[in-house]
């Protein structure tokens, strides 16, 4: 099979490389044993370019910077501890020193990697091998409630937003880790929140779903004119996790012209959600299928969270997604149809998001 190109929604290799203690003092020019992506292995694996996430983690001294803080064990699953909102003008540095070490690599990468800023610059690297670099910001801590500095971070690259991570904020309040569980843990959006949807539309910055709960996912697909993007998840139906949508939830995905980006981490998508387990490459597929046989091939995509959770074994990193395009076709996908889930999808949403 000729490699298709592959555009993936959801990874956190940017805040992996800029903080040591997660990503190990690596560099993304060379390849490495360390984390999920780099440039080496984005280039074996076909990997053209993906959406980027700065996040905001807790802390120098939080106990929740342990990833397992909180956790308690129930009958049949685990719940984690609700997780703390942070401080904004925190996040508001933590993230400006981010985007400028983003800046910084693609400065040193000596054409080979481009933060993209529109439609064509994402079609240009496509077909000049570039890969390109999408902004974006998994939850919103560091815009400000009154949302101005929301232009400075969009004239700074920003093209796609995650309202929430799974914490609350000014905006919302993201889904608290548990299974089994409803993703119906909270109130929908704040006023600011609502704003915020307004005027995300208006410049045309892509709305990310994921970590949202249930009635803020219904606020925004009321509120917004732009179609419904999650960036990665799984299906509730098939693994009963807090962050997976409901069968109600991938309708208005489908009915928006949107899409889910399947996420490849085992907790999210074995349908026992254990957490520390492994999962072989048809139960990604059975994700991916699901979401294709009930609102159609044209609304899913990939969401890998490379750098941001636990990988299938069969999925290690970033140079093993051909074996998924295998999968994929081996399952009975078309050519048509694998180009449409490997980039297509993405690029006609970021076309559509961003007013192209």
């Amino acid at each position: 099979m000729t490699q298709i190109p592959i555009f993936d929604g959801h990874n956190d290799t940017l805040t992996d490389l800029y903080a040591p203690e997660e990503g190990g003092n690596r560099s993304f020019f060379e390849r490495s044993e360390k984390g999920h992506l780099d440039l080496p292995r984005a280039r074996e694996g076909g990997l053209n370019g993906g959406i980027f996430a700065v996040f905001t983690p807790p802390p120098e001294g939080s106990p929740e910077r342990d990833r397992h803080h909180g956790l308690t064990e129930t009958d049949g699953g685990y719940e984690l501890q609700e997780r703390s909102p942070v401080d904004h003008e925190y996040s508001e540095e933590f993230t400006g020193e981010v985007i400028e070490f983003l800046y910084h690599l693609e400065e040193q990468a000596d054409g080979e990697i481009a933060v993209v800023r529109t439609y064509q610059d994402l079609e240009r690297n496509l077909q000049e091998g570039i890969l390109s670099v999408v902004l974006h910001f998994e939850g919103a801590a560091p815009i400000r409630e009154d949302l101005g500095n929301l232009e400075v971070y969009y004239e700074r690259g920003l093209r796609c937003l995650g309202l929430v991570w799974s914490r609350p904020n000014d905006f919302g309040h993201g889904v608290p880790f548990r299974f089994p569980h409803s993703p119906d843990t909270g109130p929908g959006l704040t006023e600011a929140g609502k704003r915020l949807v307004q005027e995300c539309n208006e410049l045309g910055i892509m709305i990310d779903l994921a970590h949202m709960n249930e009635r803020g996912f219904w606020d925004v697909a009321e509120l917004s004119d732009a179609p419904l993007v999650v960036s990665h998840a799984g299906v509730h139906a098939i693994c009963a996790s807090t962050r997976n949508l409901t069968d109600e939830q991938i309708d208005a995905v489908g009915e928006s012209n949107g899409l889910v980006g399947v996420i490849f981490a085992p907790g999210m998508t074995r349908p026992d959600g254990e957490r520390e387990g492994d999962i072989p490459l048809s139960g990604l597929v059975r994700h991916i299928h699901y979401v294709a046989e009930r609102i159609g091939v044209d609304h899913v995509a990939l969401g890998s969270d490379f750098d941001g959770a636990r990988m299938p074994s069969e999925l290690a990193d970033a140079a093993q997604l051909p074996k998924l395009i295998q999968a994929l076709q081996e399952g009975g996908y078309d050519d048509d149809s694998l180009e449409k889930i490997a980039y297509r999808n993405w690029f006609r949403v970021l076309r559509d998001s961003w007013r192209a």
